[in-house]
């Protein structure tokens, strides 16, 4: 009984934790007429250097010496990249590119 209760406080304060941390900047800017340069700036740049961290976390471990030479990870980032070029859709783009991951994982896995 401890232990879930115990569960449950722990639950509860990070939800509120979390909560809190994202109603910050809407209690910070809600009485001002415009916002700031920097949200605007800040706005324009965060998303695609987020991204482009997770692309080189998501990267950096590819062992271009042994097979399967990074193939799996290249290729689903290859196609990720055309489809987004293409189609401009985000989540097909994130969905192809990591069913074709996860499918050359287990086919050339099979071959070492």
């Amino acid at each position: 009984m401890q232990d879930a209760l115990n569960s449950y406080l722990i639950l509860f304060i990070v939800a509120g934790v979390t909560a809190f941390t994202r109603a910050i900047p809407f209690l910070l800017l809600s009485g001002r007429n415009k916002l700031p340069n920097w949200v605007y700036y800040l706005s324009n740049t965060l998303p695609a250097t987020i991204m482009i961290i997770l692309v080189i976390y998501s990267l950096r471990n590819i062992d271009l010496s042994h097979f399967p030479f990074g193939l799996p990870e290249l290729a689903a980032a290859g196609l990720t990249i055309l489809l987004q070029f293409w189609k401009k859709n985000t989540i097909l783009s994130m969905t192809m590119g990591t069913i074709v991951y996860m499918v050359l994982i287990r086919m050339l896995s099979g071959l070492m």
